[in-house]
């Protein structure tokens, strides 16, 4: 089962996380999220562990568990949505502008 780690603090390490998960069962995997374009830590992190009673009883115990001064939020992780998730949609959509979607003005008369 794969768990969400959330508001993590940035100094966090992956032998920590594994350290505080492992306590309640076999830690497989630990994933430290950082951003694409800086490299810094987000704050979140996912812990795999193949048993499932083992991963309910690591949720239970962590959620809400004050580390580095901020309270963890520990769920199961959801799948992704293979379309992006919500919120606005990604490519050009609407007709904000005479040209319609995209980026702006190209060289036509907005108005």
């Amino acid at each position: 089962m794969d768990i969400f780690v959330g508001n993590l603090p940035y100094e966090i390490t992956e032998n920590e996380l594994k350290d505080m998960f492992s306590a309640h069962g076999t830690v497989n995997r630990i994933k430290l999220l950082t951003d694409r374009d800086t490299g810094r830590p987000r704050g979140i992190a996912f812990v795999t562990m193949d048993d499932f009673k083992e991963a309910q009883a690591a949720i239970k115990a962590t959620d809400g568990q004050e580390v580095g001064g901020r309270p963890m939020k520990v769920n199961q992780a959801r799948e992704r949505d293979p379309q992006g998730g919500g919120g606005a949609p990604r490519h050009g959509g609407g007709n904000f502008n005479r040209g319609g979607g995209g980026g702006g003005f190209r060289g036509r008369d907005r108005y």
